[in-house]
């Protein structure tokens, strides 16, 4: 079993925003594969798929950014997965819009949501997978929570199924095939 953790922030207000298209690629992954069962619990909300053969969770928690691990962690004990079953995608501002990067494990680089889930795992050997969303002249909060223009929107679509091409080729063919085949194509 694997469990997929799109990072975002819950509620209308945030739908579509920059900083939340950790929670679009696990949208994506649940317009794909048929959703066996869905439910909420730990603060969050699960899908049950399968992708090939491979069980998988896919996971919007719904903690609001800063507070992710608490639901992250819940779910790696109650689920008995350990760190090498984790894939975490989130926004990246130090990558340009439409960028995707693939690593198996490293720090938060600022990311909050992902500060919060390596201090409550204890560790940073987890996969995830960043969706780069450009980084704004001034302001970041506003940048981060607003929405796309048009043309980064067109972008960002094209990202999001590119992503969820990367999460499905993490299940089925690991880290390594992964970060080779996805950090080679850059942009959109």
């Amino acid at each position: 079993m694997k469990l997929i953790v799109g990072l975002g922030n819950p509620g209308k207000k945030y739908h579509n925003t920059r900083h939340n298209v950790g929670f679009r690629v696990v949208e994506e992954l649940a317009r794909r594969h048929k959703v066996e069962r869905e439910e909420s619990k730990y603060d969050a909300i699960i899908g049950h798929i399968r992708i090939g053969s491979e069980k998988v969770l896919i996971i919007k928690p719904l903690t609001y950014m800063n507070l992710s691990g608490r639901s992250v962690q819940s779910l790696l004990a109650y689920y008995k997965l350990g760190l090498e079953d984790l894939l975490v995608i989130y926004d990246d501002m130090d990558l340009p819009a439409g960028t995707l990067r693939v690593r198996a494990e490293g720090g938060a680089g600022g990311h909050k949501g992902v500060t919060s889930i390596i201090e409550r795992l204890g560790g940073r050997s987890f996969a995830r997978l960043r969706l780069g969303i450009g980084r704004p002249e001034d302001e970041t909060i506003d940048w981060v929570l607003g929405k796309f223009t048009a043309h980064e929107q067109a972008i960002m679509d094209q990202t999001i199924d590119r992503a969820a091409d990367a999460a499905e080729c993490w299940v089925q063919h690991g880290i390594d095939r992964t970060m080779n085949e996805y950090n080679s194509k850059s942009e959109a």
